[in-house]
């Protein structure tokens, strides 16, 4: 029998159980389950002729939290001889704030001759927030609409059912890695925009006149041309769907084949490291440099759960604007490694804080090189966007660099435990990247295409002042009131007045009136090529 599992927002499928052999590695994951993700659908059928009986429970380890999840199929019956669909729907209760447990009970009893019982326990965890109940007579209404099907599962020689990987879940690239780019710009020369000295910014309304516009070399341009979403293109590498059973295997690496060597990054809980990656397929002993994310000895079973989730977050992408993951060793649960193409400038925020101190081998970077920088990212969030993904995350915090300034966009795994300054909770038992989200996210956790964009608009604000901190001098509590009553981060000095309105427009109140990906990135385009006539 086979059984696939499908969840709201992700294109995937999971097989859990094939040829009466049950995936045990899939069920031992305890899923978290997103925020924006609230209904799961999972699909069963039964390859046996004989009615198979099943019964289904849940246990919660917080009910005052959520109620017990909600199904479309009768809790007892018997699985379904065809290919069907059925539904979970999870609610908050808004009383409390908690992570709650759940876990969903399926037995099911062979028939004779060959009679037996299984039990499957699907594990799942989510967040509820106090005074946001997730209740709403659509859902309910449609979790509770039984259809008029019996709905049976089989098991060809062993019983199957399900369970979910989650947006979190897995997977990436088989080994494959890029070559560098040839056709690198050599930078050199200083530039009177960027200031070894960190100075506290101001806040504008968007309609207050700017004094701050003494450029001299640049004042000049001609403003942007508006473009249509027709005029770029954006290429996507496809990648033949495959399972995920399949690809984990194919990216799991022994832990004898990874050298740790020297620490890169250490937080509270978490690692990362520059190691040494050898193939068993490979005829030299030496391997290749590689990044690896793991967590220390304090690290809870939560922190190792989210670094997993977050590490999975862009499940089979290929892009060169993209840092994919390319290999997973679960030798050791409680220290799992993620294994990533080692860069050699490492973290972006932390390589431009070197260049405004120039400590260390480090590049004297143009307003050309920063432009550049800010495309590369550009044009890694138009590849996700293109396959459906927000990022929910983008800063300069979540890039990485290289010798040749070719910028990778990453996951977010580890990022609360290295930049804790970036992060806040307001009280809800989440940390976000306050400073960097949109009005609607910050008030109404609502992420888009335009949320991502507003994001980008930081992330360019940051580059520009070689990593300083947006809005420094502002209470993380009152970031709603400022963004609110219309004030947002000001010119920095020396920034070209065409590249602050590429900015601004990123910080529209209204989602829709913010530019898009493609337009953002012929904006830079255009720039970069009007900054290089004047090299």
């Amino acid at each position: 029998m086979v059984v696939f599992l499908s969840l709201t927002g992700l294109n995937a499928e999971v097989r859990y159980v094939n040829n009466g052999t049950v995936n045990d590695y899939a069920l031992s994951f305890v899923v978290m389950i997103p925020d924006p993700i609230w209904d799961l659908y999972f699909t069963w059928q039964s390859l046996r002729p004989a009615p198979v009986p099943y019964s289904i429970s849940f246990t919660l380890s917080n009910p005052e939290a959520m109620t017990v999840p909600q199904l479309n199929i009768s809790r007892k019956g018997n699985i379904p001889t065809s290919e069907e669909v059925f539904r979970m729907v999870f609610q908050c209760t808004g009383k409390v704030s908690a992570e709650v447990e759940m876990c969903m009970n399926m037995n099911f009893t062979m028939p004779p001759p060959y009679p037996n019982s299984t039990h499957l326990v699907l594990k799942r965890k989510k967040i509820c927030y106090k005074n946001n109940s997730t209740t709403s007579d659509t859902l309910m209404i449609d979790a509770m609409v039984a259809t008029s099907n019996s709905f049976y599962i089989g098991v060809g020689c062993a019983c199957a059912v399900v369970v979910i990987i989650s947006i979190i879940a897995v997977v990436f690239y088989l080994k494959t890695m890029k070559a560098r780019r040839t056709d690198v710009i050599h930078y050199g020369g200083s530039s009177p925009a960027l200031s070894a000295t960190t100075q506290g910014h101001t806040f504008l309304r968007p309609d207050t006149p700017n004094n701050n516009s003494s450029v001299n070399s640049y004042t000049s341009f001609k403003r942007l041309t508006p473009i249509t979403t027709t005029t770029t293109s954006v290429q996507v590498n496809e990648r033949k769907s495959m399972d995920i059973s399949q690809q984990i295997a194919e990216i799991r690496i022994d832990r004898r084949n990874i050298i740790l060597q020297e620490k890169l990054q250490e937080g509270t809980f978490g690692q990362i490291y520059h190691a040494i990656v050898r193939d068993d397929d490979m005829l030299t002993p030496h391997g290749f440099p590689a990044m690896v994310k793991t967590v220390t000895d304090q690290a809870s079973t939560i922190q190792i759960s989210l670094l997993t989730a977050e590490g999975m977050m862009m499940l089979g992408l290929n892009n060169k604007h993209i840092l994919p993951l390319i290999g997973l060793c679960t030798d050791d649960p409680y220290h799992p490694m993620l294994v990533y193409p080692h860069l050699n400038q490492g973290n972006l925020k932390k390589f431009l804080h070197k260049c405004m101190l120039a400590e260390g081998h480090c590049h004297a970077l143009m307003h050309r090189d920063l432009v550049a920088m800010a495309l590369q990212i550009v044009q890694g969030v138009a590849f996700l966007h293109n396959r459906g993904i927000i990022h929910r995350d983008i800063a300069t915090r979540n890039c990485v660099v290289d010798d040749w300034l070719q910028v990778r966009l990453t996951d977010n795994a580890l990022a609360r435990d290295f930049f804790p300054g970036d992060y806040h909770c307001l009280g809800d038992n989440e940390n976000r990247p306050i400073k960097w989200l949109a009005i609607e996210s910050l008030l109404r956790k609502e992420f888009s295409h335009a949320s991502d964009v507003w994001a980008f608009g930081v992330t360019m604000w940051e580059l520009i002042t070689l990593g300083q901190q947006p809005y420094i001098e502002i209470d993380p509590f009152e970031m709603h009131l400022y963004l609110r009553d219309g004030y947002r981060l000001d010119q920095p000095k020396n920034c070209p007045d065409d590249l602050f309105e590429v900015m601004s427009c990123c910080w529209s109140t209204m989602p829709e009136d913010r530019p898009s990906v493609l337009y953002l990135m012929k904006c830079l385009q255009n720039f970069h090529k009007a900054l290089g006539s004047f090299i």
